[in-house]
């Protein structure tokens, strides 16, 4: 299902998935009025200038057996960053937990974001992700700019981009988790750097095979964490 402009293709794939859609049931968007992320932070890009999709992946899909294609959360989220990454070029990177990122100077900047959500007692999950593929810095709200990046694409590549993505999905649902984990650790934006968030500060040192942030502490030892933003610490 495409629409010409929607609230939130997560909202619209929720309801075609609590009314019993098909695993697979995929809504896109040319623009959004109320697009978000994380913790409800609203997406922002201009209309025609994003791959803006969220797919029904179903785990014990109404009347019929488990696909063997679907991986519930918390790998899904991990899943769809590596495939992200796969058609948004070598230099995207995965800032843990949901960022698709490209380096800029000693920072990163926001490329794309993920948001998986679901009703796991009804064996289903939507799993949204938007890209910035045609987005032009300039046109964004001048507080997002300097945090913001794009493939720099002309629209017409939006629709390419998303086959591409589509099938890397699938590859990387079909794969064993420890082969998804490995790609993934390729692209760990944060391994090795000093990294905050709402309660400490430590060294980023990978995530374990539950997808968990791996944390070393600045007194010794390590912690994980499984939720939560997290922030680079200033250099120097």
């Amino acid at each position: 299902m495409h629409l010409r402009q929607t609230g939130s293709t997560n909202d619209r794939a929720r309801e075609l998935a609590a009314a019993g859609a098909p695993h697979g049931t995929l809504v896109t968007a040319s623009s959004q009025t109320a697009g978000r992320g994380r913790g409800g932070r609203r997406w922002e890009a201009p209309a025609n200038s994003s791959l803006l999709m969220s797919l029904v992946l179903r785990s014990s899909p109404p009347g019929g057996v488990p696909p063997t294609s679907d991986r519930p959360p918390p790998l899904l989220p991990l899943i769809a960053a590596v495939a992200v990454c796969e058609v948004a070029g070598e230099e995207a990177a995965i800032k843990w937990p949901n960022d698709i990122v490209l380096p800029r100077g000693d920072g990163l900047a926001k490329l794309g974001g993920i948001l998986v959500e679901g009703r796991p007692q009804a064996g289903w999950a939507v799993l949204g992700i938007g890209l910035n593929v045609a987005v032009r810095l300039e046109d964004l709200p001048e507080e997002l700019r300097a945090g913001a990046a794009t493939l720099g694409y002309s629209p017409a590549a939006i629709e390419g981009l998303l086959e591409r993505l589509l099938e890397a999905l699938q590859r990387r649902l079909d794969q064993p988790a420890a082969a998804m984990l490995a790609a993934w650790r390729l692209r760990d934006a944060l391994h090795g750097r000093e990294i905050a968030w709402s309660s400490g500060r430590g060294r980023a040192e990978g995530i374990d095979d539950t997808g968990r942030l791996v944390v070393a502490l600045p007194g010794g030892g390590h912690i994980t964490l499984d939720a939560g933003e997290v922030h680079l610490e200033p250099v120097g």
